[in-house]
């Protein structure tokens, strides 16, 4: 059996398992062993991945096996890794762990609310794992289900508002991508009578007519933009983000958003190269709109869940941006804002989770002096903030310089402009965070309530410092990521 299952087996196993615990204590307890052995598998993995590339193996995707699925149409079950993938397959098995440790203290349908947070790491697992396109939109869609139920059922806010709206457009994102796929199946790949395939390395290497190009890659790019917070398709983020309970949060803004920057990479870029080349600046230009109006709409918001959200679109941008420019380094930029914005952000939703199980309000306004009640929280939140503004040393710096380098070697008048204003908006992001910061965590106590906060507990300081840990290795080791996604894309002959 081919070790990457285990991405699939193990949280579908523990689901049961926990569905089928007599208490609610056993069904977290299962829940987080579950999260652990699935932390430790795809850790155990991205070892073996570095060691087969520091072996000197070749191919684009690896630790492959398939089997026949549907045989009429050529679809298999088809697995693999690539070098961007193996990073968010345990991007994912961290913001599940970090996520049933948010919810510990989860009162009421532990099983359904702990299943369906399993149900969403399986789906994304599978999507990063799928070496067959069609696989990969099987696992894409799944995904919609859980997102649903966890804002329509355990939200708050106009949460059936913000559930309705998230699955419509990113229903209707995938009613653009499932009509590339069914382009692609007309055009019955486009070259010389070869046998149909939805392996994606062998699409790669087929040279598709720039016709059939053109549409397929605006289709998928844009049906998997939405997922990323493409402007101008990004409004389900801010509701959706908001509305959802602080472990949703923390999987919208640090998984899902993940599957949408990862397939307009390798499903769509990589299959129409010629069309990627061509569509560009167009796409160039919008990941820099939505980096400028992301920093300056966060500048207006008072709800610190609603602060997150439009950053998310701002940063989101980044990884639009980096894709967009195709250069390799700016590729290899916008992989690497996929890892640290997950990371980030789901710190950040979880204090906030954690600041207002103690505080009861989210409202910047409502705030003052936490720092003197919750120090260790009030610090934590300090740190995510200097990561989010790109302070050195921290992963957030390294990720966006290396989208703005890698973007300014894209020789187009776009892509310069594009880097001058997203690097002018890093001042508006240090503007609305230290002002936050300052807000929330020091001046005089708005509320003497909050002088004698609850301490941190167990399974918060292990979130945590599980977080800042690999926010803080990333930053002041880079090398250690730059290294495998590099390898990778050193195969990839789109760059410019």
């Amino acid at each position: 059996m081919n070790i990457l299952n285990l991405a699939i087996i193990i949280p579908v196993l523990t689901a049961f398992a926990a569905a089928a615990a007599p208490k609610d204590i056993l069904v977290k307890r299962i829940s987080l062993a579950g999260s652990i052995l699935l932390m430790l598998a795809t850790g155990y993995i991205v070892a073996q991945f570095a060691m087969l590339q520091q072996a000197g193996s070749t191919e684009f995707m690896k630790m492959t096996s398939e089997a026949n699925w549907f045989n009429l149409s050529g679809i298999k079950y088809s697995l693999g890794l690539n070098s961007i993938s193996v990073l968010l397959l345990f991007l994912s098995s961290v913001i599940l762990f970090t996520g049933i440790l948010v919810s510990w203290d989860f009162e009421g349908d532990t099983k359904l609310f702990f299943g369906a947070m399993l149900f969403l790491a399986t789906s994304a697992n599978g999507f990063f794992i799928s070496k067959d396109i069609f696989l990969m939109f099987f696992f894409l869609e799944l995904a919609i289900v859980p997102k649903f139920l966890l804002i329509a059922k355990w939200g708050s806010g106009n949460r059936m508002y913000s559930a309705f709206k998230l699955s419509f457009m990113l229903m209707a994102a995938s009613s653009f991508i499932l009509v590339g796929l069914l382009l692609y199946i007309h055009s019955k790949s486009g070259i010389d009578g070869l046998p149909q395939t939805w392996d994606v390395t062998e699409l790669m290497a087929r040279h598709f007519p720039i016709e059939v190009q053109r549409i397929f890659f605006v289709l998928t790019f844009t049906g998997f933009g939405v997922f990323t917070a493409l402007f101008p398709f990004h409004t389900w983020v801010p509701d959706g983000h908001s509305s959802a309970p602080t472990a949703g949060s923390m999987f919208l803004a640090g998984i899902s958003m993940k599957l949408g920057g990862y397939g307009s990479l390798v499903f769509a870029a990589f299959i129409a190269p010629d069309a990627a080349r061509e569509f560009s600046n167009l796409y160039i230009v919008l990941g820099a709109i939505a980096i400028i109006y992301g920093a300056f709409a966060t500048l207006f918001q008072k709800d610190l869940k609603y602060m997150n959200a439009y950053s998310s679109v701002s940063h989101c941008g980044f990884v639009v941006l980096g894709v967009a420019a195709l250069t390799r380094v700016s590729v290899l930029g916008a992989v690497m804002q996929m890892v640290s914005h997950g990371l980030i952000t789901a710190l950040f939703f979880a204090l906030i989770g954690m600041i207002y199980g103690r505080t009861h309000t989210r409202q910047i306004n409502e705030m003052g002096g936490l720092m003197q009640g919750m120090p260790f929280l009030g610090t934590a939140m300090f740190i995510v903030g200097l990561a989010s503004l790109g302070l050195p040393g921290l992963s957030g710096f390294v990720s966006e310089m290396t989208v703005l380098t890698g973007s300014w070697q894209n020789p187009s008048f776009y892509a310069h402009w594009a880097v001058i204003l997203a690097g002018a908006s890093i001042v508006v992001t240090s503007v609305y965070i230290l002002r936050a910061l300052g807000k929330v965590l020091w001046g005089q106590l708005e509320n003497a309530a909050h002088a004698a906060l609850p301490a941190p507990y167990w399974y918060e300081k292990i979130l945590v410092i599980t977080l800042i840990g690999l926010i803080a290795f990333i930053g002041m080791y880079p090398v250690f990521v730059t290294d495998i996604i590099d390898n990778g894309l050193g195969m990839i002959s789109l760059f410019k």
